[in-house]
């Protein structure tokens, strides 16, 4: 009895001592916390909107015990951070600061910051800075340097054109809701413009829309996402950011040169309208990266000129009825997110089991049509006319002379084939570049037409023409 009393005594004992030596801190300078990093740096944001929430880590890699007994903003708060320390904010009200924490041995806290940050006064990013000061029981003075760059911008929510308007802007554009364009008037967006849409935000387009790039100055509309999803993937490059741009039945007489529209749901779609004059046109434009189509046009008449129609979750183009003219054009199905992708190309003239009324009419004029799938390519003969001339097309072969003129079946037994025609065809990184490679063997294909045809980069067409864009 008494030997096991004493084994008990001892063992109480012993506990004791391990609890002592855990409750053990340290107040000496020779003692520091460690970083998971010494700057967290964000990305650029808009002036005046919440950041995505970023954190790093704290740790204590001695045996010892440590108490913070104060973390605070060094600015406090004249920057805009927000943080917040193991579950507890810093009270921005009262010198952004917070007392008393304390890491065991071995032990970590997580550090949570947000901002958002005030206006700049300036039509370029801003720098905004402030260090996260940790104070120990010692008197120790560590510090995380916190950074981002903020940019003023201009927010337009659910806005309506009755009039005829211009939009243009040096300062970026936040869209929320909504840009409604009436059917009496007529919205005119010019460089250097960019607009940047909220999730579920698009153009609405009753009455008349024109877009005026610039060659090397193109107006851009993409979302308003600026951070990263990953270190190395921009939310940029992720489709289906915001909503597009739809042409309802009454608007007419559209135009879009010198455009980058990218990471939409549906990049543009045309409802059933008249088909007299030209509905749409587009030129030297990028439609890129979309959740859906990337032109969806429905018994109306849109023109294409060097334009690029790339990476779409369904076709790139979808004709139903109507007339599509395309030249000079590059339309390429690289899109990496799913196994069901469209094709780069679809026409027929029925939807829904509803036919429309004049049969469909397709005119392609040195444009490349390529992808992943071997035929990329689908279209109804019964109900369309159409015409490939000096085109790429992957799609197997068919003895047409009619309908295919000077045309390039391409195979995936082609040395050179699908993405090998371009310059970069990244999927890992998300990043394309569509201009011809210098070993692609489209160049020098295209066929000179009259009149002057400008490529992308706003280079007169000549001698040394390249099938597609270039």
């Amino acid at each position: 009895m008494m030997r096991r009393l004493s084994f008990f005594i001892l063992s109480l004992a012993t506990l004791l001592a391990v609890s002592c030596s855990d409750d053990e801190f340290s107040t000496g300078k020779q003692d520091f916390l460690d970083f998971s990093t010494d700057t967290l740096r964000m990305d650029t944001l808009f002036s005046g909107v919440p950041s995505p929430t970023y954190s790093f880590m704290v740790y204590n890699n001695g045996d010892k015990g440590l108490r913070i007994s104060q973390v605070r903003l060094q600015k406090g708060n004249q920057t805009g951070f927000r943080v917040n320390v193991d579950g507890v904010f810093l009270d921005n009200s009262n010198g952004s600061q917070a007392q008393d924490f304390e890491i065991r041995g071995g032990d970590s806290l997580r550090v949570f910051v947000e901002l958002t940050s005030y206006k700049a006064f300036s039509d370029e990013p801003q720098r905004v800075e402030d260090n996260l000061l940790f104070t120990l029981e010692s008197g120790a003075e560590q510090k995380v340097c916190l950074s981002a760059c903020t940019w003023d911008a201009i927010e337009l929510r659910d806005f309506t054109v009755s009039r005829d308007t211009t939009i243009s802007s040096i300062k970026p554009i936040v869209v929320y809701g909504e840009i409604r364009v009436d059917s009496s008037a007529t919205l005119t967006i010019k460089s250097p413009t960019r607009l940047y849409f909220h999730p579920k935000s698009g153009i609405d387009v009753f009455g008349r829309l024109v877009v005026e790039g610039k060659a090397g100055d193109e107006v851009v509309l993409r979302g308003d996402r600026l951070d990263h999803i990953f270190d190395y993937l921009p939310y940029d490059r992720l489709s289906g950011q915001w909503r597009g741009i739809r042409f309802h039945s009454s608007s007419s007489d559209n135009s879009i040169s010198f455009a980058d529209i990218h990471s939409t749901d549906d990049a543009i779609v045309c409802d059933s309208a008249a088909l007299g004059t030209c509905r749409l046109r587009l030129a030297n434009t990028t439609l890129h990266n979309c959740n859906g189509y990337g032109l969806r046009a429905v018994n109306s008449y849109v023109s294409l000129v060097n334009c690029q129609i790339t990476n779409t979750l369904g076709d790139c183009i979808s004709m139903v009825g109507g007339k599509l003219e395309l030249t000079y054009c590059t339309v390429a199905q690289f899109y990496p997110f799913s196994v069901d992708r469209g094709a780069a190309i679809s026409f027929g003239n029925s939807l829904n089991g509803i036919v429309m009324p004049d049969r469909g009419l397709l005119s392609c004029i040195n444009t490349a049509f390529t992808g992943y799938a071997e035929d990329v390519v689908v279209g109804d003969s019964l109900s369309f006319d159409y015409q490939f001339v000096n085109c790429l097309l992957r799609t197997p072969a068919i003895d047409d002379s009619l309908r295919f003129k000077n045309v390039i079946f391409e195979s995936p037994k082609d040395s050179i084939q699908g993405d090998k025609h371009f310059r970069l065809v990244d999927i890992d990184l998300q990043d394309y570049d569509f201009h011809l490679d210098s070993l692609s063997t489209l160049r020098g294909k295209a066929v000179p037409m009259d009149g002057v045809v400008r490529n992308r980069d706003g280079v007169l067409r000549g001698d040394t023409l390249n099938i597609g864009c270039y």
